[in-house]
């Protein structure tokens, strides 16, 4: 599961509605953290990126600059944190990952998908590509209110 703090689903939110129609997209960093035998990812940090597509087509897709991957894995580990994954927006459509998402996508990550409908935050899920069968499997959110109860 990927834990993350009311502010960083709300800056994800917002991100998405800013860039409507257009998909956002950022980074996760943190750290994997295993207690009694149980993993989770802890989300320190959110680095907006900028959506490196062509300008027409940046509606329905999001690509990295390579150059902004580097100096990201660099400033993660400088601060002893690691990328755990991506978030980017889906106007207008599910929070589900597409055929394109699947193809662009490495095992080990988190993706993280908010749905915008009509410029508003709608559903918001994420992801892990299973590297045997190079298919998406749902990942749990963990959010502030569902930590307390656990």
């Amino acid at each position: 599961m990927i834990v993350l703090q009311a502010d960083q689903i709300e800056q994800i939110q917002r991100e998405g509605v800013a860039a409507y129609p257009n998909e956002c997209c950022g980074a996760m960093l943190g750290r994997d953290v295993t207690e009694d035998g149980a993993t989770r990812r802890m989300v320190q940090r959110l680095e907006p990126l900028a959506n490196a597509f062509a300008a027409e087509e940046k509606y329905h897709r999001f690509s990295l600059d390579p150059r902004q991957l580097m100096q990201l894995e660099k400033r993660a580990a400088d601060a002893g944190l690691a990328v755990l994954g991506f978030y980017h927006s889906h106007p207008d459509h599910p929070a589900k990952p597409s055929e394109y998402d699947r193809q662009h996508a490495w095992p080990y990550y988190s993706y993280i998908i908010v749905a915008i409908a009509g410029g508003k935050p709608a559903d918001m899920t994420s992801w892990k590509l299973d590297e045997q069968t190079e298919t998406f499997r749902p990942e749990e959110i963990l959010g502030p209110s569902e930590r307390e109860q656990s």
